[in-house]
């Protein structure tokens, strides 16, 4: 349900970052890596399938996208860990919804 509402924000979002963001395959995002990107529970490993959706996507360009609606059920500490477990470089100092990410950790 958390990767519905992302999503649908993510498809149907008027922001200027959005337009330039690649195609963004929402089934699979959603289903692949819901799990993942929880606010609830573990930080735990992505799958491979999951990786292999999150290296289709443009980080950066979604996270611009994120609306606090998005942070109440979605943990941008795991988006982040999802994407550099996957090998998806997120840059220190880059910003993903409200919080700003230092540390490559």
């Amino acid at each position: 349900m958390a990767m519905v509402v992302v999503v649908g924000t993510l498809i149907f979002c008027d922001h200027g970052a959005n337009a330039q963001c690649s195609e963004i395959p929402p089934i699979d995002l959603m289903f692949q890596c819901e799990r993942f990107v929880q606010i609830s529970g573990p930080k735990i490993p992505p799958s491979r399938e999951c990786c292999s959706v999150v290296k289709k996507v443009e980080v950066p360009c979604i996270c611009k996208v994120v609306t606090p609606e998005i942070e109440k059920i979605i943990s941008m500490d795991k988006v982040v860990y999802v994407a550099r477990t996957c090998g998806v470089p997120v840059q220190p100092g880059m910003k993903c919804g409200s919080k700003i990410y230092i540390y490559a950790y």
